[in-house]
């Protein structure tokens, strides 16, 4: 559908039979609702444009994070827009459940939980850095969830801030690049740049484009480069780890690289778009 101005089709809950009640008199569509809150309630749950599990993935929600669900169809997608950072898609019903409230988040980049205080036990899951929990008490080495038990050195406050995004970024070094993920299982630049950001308190849009519209004060494109300034090309962002070095997640090593920032510079440019913009806070 045809959106206002300003209103960008990732981040608008709005379609003609449907919208979110705070559209009403700014978008026309047939009915429209106030939504329910639910959490995720898998390791991690894909977001796709269509509701159909062949439709490219736009982006993940965690375990933990909560989604506002506006529809769930009979064939089992919701339509939802996560409360993380606004993005608008459909998920599959089977992966939400009623909403927690969480007290800690991982702050691994992968745990377990485990069915009893025992690390031998065979685990009921996994965890990705960064997705709430709701902790009960605190048992020993283990923290009680309504899931199980994970490892207390595993978790942090959820008010908890890592100081340095590049030191966020540094610790997916290998992970598997993948679009639409933002995960230590896979991940993709911006959902690179966002994690390492938030994980610092730092509020932080999904997309590249998005990122590079709304963070930071522009620099000029010959430099020179610190630690933690963002690089954008076309459809790409990449962290300066220090001067000499690019931290990204990106298709050319299938993974999350540091690579040399003259010759990555030099690469991308040669195989695709020179470099767009460059931003620090």
């Amino acid at each position: 559908m045809d959106l206002p101005e300003g209103y960008d089709r990732r981040l608008t809950p709005a379609r003609p039979d449907l919208a979110a009640a705070y559209l009403r008199g700014i978008i026309s569509a047939e009915r429209y609702v106030e939504g329910a809150i639910h959490s995720v309630l898998t390791t991690r749950a894909a977001v796709r444009r269509e509701p159909r599990s062949n439709a490219g993935l736009e982006t993940e929600a965690l375990f933990g994070e909560t989604v506002r669900v506006f529809e769930e169809t009979a064939e089992g997608w919701c339509f939802v827009q996560l409360e993380r950072d606004g993005y608008v898609g459909y998920m599959p019903a089977e992966a939400l459940g009623p909403a927690i409230t969480p007290t800690h988040k991982v702050s691994a980049l992968r745990t377990f939980v485990f069915p009893g205080p025992d690390i031998k036990l065979p685990p009921v899951m996994d965890m990705c850095f960064a997705s709430p929990v709701a902790v009960r008490e605190v048992r020993g080495t283990f923290a009680v969830t309504h899931l199980g038990f994970i490892p207390t050195v595993h978790l942090a406050p959820l008010d908890a801030q890592a100081q340095d995004p590049v030191d966020v970024a540094l610790r997916f070094l290998g992970v598997p690049y993948l679009w639409g993920g933002r995960s230590s299982l896979g991940i993709d630049c911006s959902g690179l740049v966002q994690t390492a950001l938030m994980a610092c308190g730092i509020p932080a849009p999904r997309d590249s484009d998005m990122q590079e519209r709304g963070l930071g004060a522009e620099l000029p494109l010959d430099g020179p480069f610190r630690r933690g300034d963002m690089l954008f090309w076309p459809g790409h962002v990449g962290l300066v780890e220090n001067g000499e070095t690019l931290l990204h997640a990106n298709a050319f090593h299938m993974a999350v690289s540091r690579e040399n920032l003259a010759d990555a510079l030099v690469r991308i440019a040669t195989t695709g778009p020179a470099l767009r913009r460059a931003k620090r806070f």
